[in-house]
């Protein structure tokens, strides 16, 4: 298994390093974050291949970190010599009695370990042609691939190839699989294991008498005859079409696999996407040590997914698995600490999460978990009203812009949820800010319960000290008068007990017209500094 990564000066990543669980990892990030590139990295490094070709075929000066390039242009525009970029994978692999012949120091750690390496470099035999190009700097602007060349290798400084090496990969992309290979790969494992030899051969005699019956279809004669009227124009022997009866063209390569009624190409994208996928994880089981999946959730429903979910865990007692994923739904039920968050070109994870909190996310739904993980900036409500009020306090706040236009997601968080997201915050140092109500009991229901994470520079719990005023519907009629409260509301309630009273039968209805009022709107204290500390 892989232990570790390493990468240098490949798209967006420089000098960077992932360590590996052994059996899960689930890459998760926003968009141009590379999780893509993490799988498409390790394939490269287990293969050299990129694009389905070998490297060097694929150079591009796009391949290259666009910072690292612009430093190289910088210094060569201002006279200097500066030594033409390089790309480093490595790919550190776990002790074992397999793979001793790859071990050595020739890695960037100076490690004595297992593990192979691509570098993509300057080749010094062009040394006289990139004099020659540099005779006008100001016209670089890229790097020249040309002259570079790929060097596929192992830690023990020896050559590799594909051929020899014991360690196999399985780059899944459930949008890219193509579906009639592994369908009719799969078909072929069916029938070799349910039918007999005499039953093959059965099978290949039939095919074999249908073909050569097709060209005595009264249909293909007609045509026949249309077409030996080109005799001379093509060949001097007479154009006429039939099957192919020749070896290569038998019924193991010919027959096509149905669903129901439909061949598997034409049924619905979700169900071709588990099935690429199961099949692709099958057809590798017995030869690859690594499986690399691309979004496996595409076009899926909630019950395919579950399916697959549950596949994959079962596969993970014989492989090592790297998955890059959008879905909260994958992410908990694959378990949170095999998380490799992706942020700015680092890395974090959640490791150090309490077994209670990994379970808790494991049974709940999860799309909210996904949103805190992803965000830069998060403000956690205890429920769909909060959510609404905090939302139409920042507009009033921010020139009537909401909360994400600035890149801040307001998430509802049932109550006794807090610390849970708070743990994930805290591991990732995600910024957070708690809105809660103090439930009467403000030393005890705020202060206490959130105690631990005081010491947090990156969590901020906000709530009123004022007891008695222990909802959100106190603290807004504490915050307006009556006659604000009933034009939004469209009542005529005289006394805080009744209009709070209203107001909790009635939750989200009010809060949704304070969210949608012409009016103007006070806002409790504590929701204003949320809001202004944004």
């Amino acid at each position: 298994m892989i232990r570790e990564l390493f990468i240098d000066n490949y798209k967006c990543f420089r000098n960077f390093r992932l360590p590996l669980n052994e059996k899960m990892n689930i890459i998760v990030g926003d968009n141009e974050t590379g999780k893509s590139t993490i799988l498409e990295v390790i394939n490269l490094a287990l293969t050299c291949r990129l694009n389905g070709r070998q490297l060097n075929y694929e150079l591009s000066p796009y391949l290259f970190n666009d910072q690292c390039v612009a430093e190289y242009l910088t210094e060569l525009r201002n006279g200097g010599n500066p030594e033409l970029p390089r790309i480093t994978i490595e790919l550190y692999f776990e002790e074992s009695d397999e793979l001793q012949y790859l071990r050595g120091t020739n890695n960037s750690k100076r490690e004595d370990s297992l593990g192979l390496k691509v570098e993509v470099y300057f080749d010094e035999d062009y040394t006289e042609e990139y004099e020659k190009l540099l005779g006008d700097r100001e016209q670089m602007r890229a790097i020249p691939v040309e002259y570079y060349c790929v060097k596929w290798y192992s830690f023990a400084n020896n050559y590799i190839t594909a051929r020899g090496l014991p360690v196999g990969a399985s780059y899944i992309d459930a949008a890219a699989v193509r579906l009639y290979t592994g369908t009719g790969y799969h078909l072929r494992n069916v029938i070799s294991e349910y039918l007999n030899p005499k039953e093959k051969a059965d099978l290949a005699v039939a095919y074999r008498r249908l073909k050569e019956e097709f060209a005595d279809k009264p249909q293909i004669a007609v045509v026949n005859t249309k077409l030996s009227g080109y005799k001379g124009v093509i060949s001097d022997k007479p154009l006429n079409i039939s099957i192919d009866v020749s070896h290569k063209a038998n019924w193991e390569t010919s027959l096509v696999p149905y669903l129901g009624d439909l061949p598997l190409q034409f049924i619905g994208r979700g169900e071709q996407s588990i099935i690429k996928t199961l099949l692709a994880l099958e057809r590798m089981a017995d030869k690859t040590k690594v499986v690399l999946l691309e979004e496996p959730e595409n076009h899926l429903s909630f019950s395919s997914m579950r399916k697959l979910v549950s596949r994959i865990s079962s596969s993970l007692e014989r492989i090592q698995i790297i998955l890059a994923t959008h879905s909260p739904y994958v992410l908990n039920k694959l378990g949170l600490e095999n998380l490799v968050l992706l942020s700015g070109g680092r890395h974090s994870s959640l490791e150090d999460l309490s077994v209670e909190t990994q379970s808790y996310f494991k049974r709940f739904p999860g799309f909210d978990t996904l949103r805190l993980i992803l965000a830069k900036r998060a403000i956690l409500v205890e429920g769909p009203s909060d959510e609404l009020i905090v939302q139409r306090a920042y507009r009033d706040e921010h020139n009537d812009r909401l909360p994400l236009d600035n890149g801040i997601d307001v998430i509802s968080v049932r109550g006794l949820s807090f610390k849970r997201f708070l743990d994930i915050a805290k591991e990732l140092r995600i910024p957070v800010t708690v809105v809660t109500d103090n439930d009467g009991d403000y030393e005890s229901k705020v202060k206490e319960r959130y105690a631990a994470y005081a010491d947090c520079r990156n969590i901020t719990v906000l709530s009123d000290t004022d007891d008695s005023c222990k909802t959100l519907e106190r603290q807004i009629i504490k915050a307006n008068d009556h006659d604000t409260l009933n034009a939004i509301f469209g009542t005529s309630y005289e006394d805080d007990n009744t209009l709070a009273t209203y107001m909790k039968d009635h939750k989200t209805e009010c809060a949704l017209k304070i969210f949608e009022s012409q009016k103007k709107v006070e806002y409790p204290d504590y929701i204003r500094k949320a809001i202004e500390e944004q």
